[in-house]
């Protein structure tokens, strides 16, 4: 069952969605991040589709291969799971998300209709999430980001979109390439298992000694 927002933005967002767009000019406002001390990993969008603010849920449509990903890397059904229960699993794991904007004007859910967007606290990761080893961009307007999460002095990857609008990839080539970046930040056997390989970030590889030993 979805819990419905009591957050007056959150509200305000939610009723926005409903209509498909921000009515009046209306700022949308994003989610609350997933992550705590045991953060290892962190997963960065741009900022929530329409369905995900309506069930105010991260990756919420129903085609996006974000959940699907994870419960193939994980071995685990994560779709099939209730939103609380999926939360719950990924913390246990170490991963944690956000988007790299806090709010912004947008008519659907297109990353390239985003107008006057505002940066979440990028710079309190590091506080926010102590134990965190690498910073994963999902798609290429969250990557816009890099020059703030580049700044925090850890690996920062950027992954292909999980959106169904980024339909030039297969699942397993994506797959592959998330796959990769979990192995090198010790989340793909499990909770905080410690991978002996090597990550393979999509567009710079780092060696899982710089991973592991990143303060």
């Amino acid at each position: 069952m979805r819990r419905a927002a009591t957050d007056p933005a959150a509200v305000a967002t939610a009723a926005a969605a409903e209509a498909g767009m921000a009515p009046g000019g209306a700022r949308l406002s994003g989610l609350p991040p997933v992550l705590g001390r045991a953060t290892r990993l962190v997963v960065l969008g741009s900022f929530p589709g329409l369905a995900s603010l309506r069930a105010q849920q991260y990756y919420g449509h129903p085609r996006n291969q974000f959940w699907p990903i994870l419960g193939a890397i994980w071995g685990v059904d994560l779709v099939a799971l209730p939103y609380p229960a999926r939360l719950a699993e990924l913390r246990r794991r170490g991963l944690g998300l956000w988007d790299v904007y806090r709010s912004c004007r947008r008519e659907g859910s297109l990353d390239q209709a985003i107008e006057e967007p505002e940066f979440n606290d990028l710079a309190s990761l590091r506080r926010r999430a102590p134990g965190l080893v690498a910073i994963a961009h999902n798609g290429g307007e969250s990557a816009r980001a890099r020059r703030h999460t580049a700044a925090l002095g850890l690996p920062v990857h950027r992954l292909p979109s999980t959106s169904p609008a980024n339909a030039s990839w297969s699942f397993e080539r994506k797959l592959a390439a998330w796959r990769g970046v979990f192995e090198g930040a010790g989340l793909a056997q499990g909770p905080f298992a410690e991978s002996r390989g090597c990550s393979r970030s999509v567009d710079r590889p780092q060696p899982c000694h710089a991973l592991s030993s990143a303060a």
